[in-house]
C-alpha cells in the first residue's frame, strides 16, 4: 500500500484557512439570520442516515451522490447526506407532522457528495436553506424565490440571475398532445428536447414540440413565446402563474426555460436555478415540491438551497476587523473591555512580541490602542 503524503486530502477536499474560515461561518450565519427573521425556524438534522430512508427522498441525480458505508453498531448501510432538502422533508413529515401549516423550517451545515462536477470539483459543500411545507402557490413561490434573492444581496451578491425551469411541463404537454405527436416515447422527446435537437424533433414527426426550444430565454419573451402555442386550460393557467413570479422578481434578471430538467428529479411545476456575477457556477437552487409522509400522503412545498462555498471563493464574507496586541503583563481586564467593544485582543506570551506576526493593527500602550505604523 503507498504511504499518502502528509497533509494530502482525498480529492475534491480542501481545508478552509483563514479568512476565508471565518468568512464561511460569516455567510452562514447572517443567511441563516435573514431567513430566521422571516419566520423560519432553524433544524439541524444529523450528518448520516439510513441509506434506505436517506434515498427515498433524494431525487435520481442525488441518490447517485451518496456516499454509503456499514455501520459497525446496527450492521446497516448508512449514508452521507449530499443534499440537506430530503432531511428537513422527513423532519417534517414526521416530528414535525402536528405543527400547523404552513411550516417554516432553515437548515444550514456540510453536506458531500461521491464527486464533484466539471464546473465545481469540490465534493464537500455548505449548504443553507429554507423550505415553506404546506403550500406550493403561486405566493408561496414568491416568498421563498424573493427570500433567497433578498438573502443573497444582504451577502453582497450582486448581478444575481434567475433562470426560471418548468419541470413537468413537458410531460404534462405531452398528455395533451398524444394525438399530434408521433413520438410516443416521452423520455426520446425530453432527450430531444434537451439537446435543443429541433431537426431530430421534426424527423421524428414531433415538431408540434419544437417551439418549446424557441421559447427558452428571457422570461419576458418566453412567456409570450408560450402564450402563442395551442395550450390546455391548465397549462395556460400555470404559464399566468409563472408570469406572476416573473413580475415579482422586478429588478432581477430572470430567464426561462420551460424544458430544462437536469437536476430538478422531484421538484414539480416551477424549479430556479441562482446565479451571480463573480461566481463560479450556480449558487442556489429550488423548486416546488412534494413532501412523503409515512401513509403515502403527498404534501405540497417549495423550497430553495444555497452553496455558500462559492460565494467565500468570490471573496465575500470577509470581515476586517481591528486587532489590538497586549504587551506581556497586560491585565486581563483590560483585554475583556476591548473585546467587549468590539476588539479582537491579542494576548502577547512574549515580551518581544511583534505585532505583524499576530496581523494586528493596534498595540495596547497601557492607555489607548495606537495604531501599528
Amino acid at each position: 500500500m503507498t504511504d499518502i503524503t502528509a497533509g494530502l486530502l482525498p480529492e475534491g477536499l480542501r481545508d478552509r484557512l483563514p479568512p476565508q474560515a471565518e468568512a464561511a461561518e460569516t455567510l452562514l450565519r447572517g443567511l441563516l439570520d435573514h431567513v430566521a427573521a422571516h419566520g423560519y425556524d432553524r433544524v439541524q438534522p444529523p450528518l448520516v442516515e439510513y441509506e434506505e430512508s436517506l434515498a427515498g427522498r433524494l431525487g435520481v441525480t442525488a441518490r447517485q451522490e451518496l456516499l454509503r458505508f456499514t455501520d459497525p453498531v446496527s450492521r446497516h448501510t448508512l449514508a452521507l447526506r449530499p443534499d440537506m432538502t430530503g432531511q428537513v422533508g422527513r423532519i417534517a413529515a414526521t416530528r414535525l407532522a402536528h405543527v400547523p401549516r404552513p411550516l417554516r423550517l432553515a437548515y444550514g451545515g456540510a453536506v458531500l457528495r461521491v464527486k464533484g462536477s466539471q464546473l465545481r470539483p469540490e465534493r464537500e459543500m455548505l449548504q443553507v436553506g429554507a423550505e415553506l411545507i404546506g403550500r406550493d402557490s403561486v405566493a408561496a413561490v414568491v416568498e421563498v424565490l424573493t427570500l433567497a434573492v433578498s438573502a443573497l444581496t444582504r451577502a453582497g451578491v450582486t448581478g444575481l440571475t434567475v433562470d426560471l425551469t418548468l419541470p413537468s411541463f413537458v410531460a404534462d404537454l405531452a398528455a395533451a398532445w398524444a394525438g399530434p405527436a408521433p413520438i410516443a416515447d416521452l423520455a426520446t422527446v425530453e432527450a430531444l428536447l434537451d439537446a435543443k435537437d429541433s431537426g431530430g424533433l421534426a424527423a421524428g414527426g414531433a415538431s408540434v414540440y419544437q417551439p418549446l426550444i424557441a421559447a427558452a430565454g428571457p422570461a419576458a419573451a418566453a412567456l409570450v413565446a408560450l402564450a402563442r402555442l395551442d395550450l390546455p386550460p391548465n397549462l395556460t393557467a400555470r404559464i399566468a402563474d409563472v408570469a406572476k413570479v416573473v413580475d415579482a422578481l422586478d429588478g432581477v434578471a430572470v430567464t426561462l426555460d420551460p424544458t430544462e430538467r437536469h437536476g430538478f428529479d422531484y421538484q414539480r411545476w416551477i424549479g430556479f436555478t441562482l446565479f451571480a456575477d463573480g461566481v463560479r457556477g450556480e449558487i442556489g437552487r429550488g423548486g416546488a415540491y412534494s413532501v412523503v409522509h409515512p401513509d403515502e400522503m403527498r404534501e405540497p412545498a417549495v423550497g430553495f438551497s444555497l452553496y455558500v462555498d462559492g460565494l467565500v471563493d468570490a471573496g465575500l464574507g470577509v470581515v476586517e476587523r481591528d486587532r489590538v496586541l497586549l504587551p506581556l503583563g497586560t491585565l486581563p481586564a483590560v483585554g475583556d473591555r476591548l473585546r467587549a467593544e468590539g476588539w479582537i485582543a491579542v494576548a502577547a506570551l512574549d515580551a518581544d512580541a511583534a505585532p505583524a506576526a499576530f496581523r494586528c493593527t493596534h498595540v495596547w500602550n497601557g492607555v489607548d490602542a495606537v495604531a501599528v505604523t
